[in-house]
């Protein structure tokens, strides 16, 4: 194999790994840095007897994910406030044409159940990325994680489990989305506090994060007057200072805010039987660098 043409291999699959790593450790960055590592370990070592380039590569992005994973966990628990992955542009382009399959993509990366993602093992992570996500059958995932089938089997269930018994249960459907985000921006934008609540379920709950850089409550907020009362204030204290962009972000609709030129939050909604049942908001500067620059509506 020539080195063009490894090249052309390993980018035709850049994809799916930086898939799996993002899916895996819930940060951009680290899933660039897991796939440039792939990259090197591709690019440098022997390839004549690699006959699956594909399964292979997944296997490398796989264990340095589940390294990296193991490193990060105790920079999570000394994060300040509550976490949530860094949103990221989600397009899966004419290369997903099957509304299903797009569909199983995008409930993957949802801020949701990266979040549930959180409590699990890194091997039982692992597996469920590989399965639920991208189908691979158990044998390949056997061979990535260096287990037998009946383990990867049994952590796949396990995984799974977990996941359905913690997993909200929320609209997917985008348009509705989409104009239940529209109506929530134009409530809070125009100062309408009754609309506003109209929009809320009784239990909804605002998550912020901010890993201690930028203001943003530090504990999760409940119930429909409290939640209602904070993003009223917020959106008074800021009436006429910020600009915004609606666009996709971790499979659905997401409003992108700006101040000064910089990005300043992303928010994004939960929804179920016409309610907003969970706010995300993220305003941790780190997490927010790649949409700076973006244009604003």
């Amino acid at each position: 194999m020539t080195a063009d043409t490894a090249t052309d291999v390993f980018e035709s699959h850049r994809p799916v790994l930086t898939g799996v790593a993002y899916r895996m450790l819930g940060r951009i960055a680290d899933a660039e840095d897991v796939v440039q590592e792939a990259w090197l370990r591709w690019s440098s070592a022997p390839r004549e007897g690699v006959r699956e380039p594909r399964a292979y590569l997944v296997r490398i992005v796989t264990r340095l994910a589940i390294d990296r994973l193991r490193q990060a966990q105790s920079r999570r628990e000394a994060y300040v406030g509550p976490w949530l992955p860094e949103p990221v542009v989600t397009d899966f382009g004419p290369a997903v044409p099957d509304t299903a399959e797009r569909a199983v993509l995008a409930e993957s990366v949802s801020v949701a159940v990266l979040v549930v993602l959180e409590s699990l093992s890194p091997l039982e992570r692992a597996v469920f990325v590989l399965r639920e996500a991208f189908g691979f059958p158990y044998a390949e995932i056997a061979a990535a994680l260096d287990r037998t089938e009946a383990a990867v089997r049994q952590l796949a269930g396990r995984a799974r489990h977990h996941v359905e018994e913690r997993k909200p249960r929320y609209d997917v459907d985008p348009a509705h989305r989409r104009d239940l985000t529209e109506r929530f921006l134009a409530a809070a934008a125009g100062g309408d506090i009754e609309e506003l609540l109209a929009l809320l379920a009784p239990d909804v709950r605002l998550v912020g994060d901010s890993g201690g850089k930028s203001r943003a409550p530090l504990r999760v907020i409940e119930s429909a007057g409290k939640v209602g009362r904070f993003l009223f204030a917020v959106a008074h204290d800021h009436a006429g200072k910020l600009g915004f962009r609606l666009l996709e972000l971790n499979g659905g609709p997401a409003l992108l805010f700006f101040q000064g030129g910089k990005a300043d939050s992303v928010v994004q909604l939960d929804i179920k039987d016409g309610l907003i049942q969970c706010v995300y908001v993220v305003r941790n500067p780190d997490k927010l660098t790649r949409f700076t620059g973006l244009p604003e509506e």
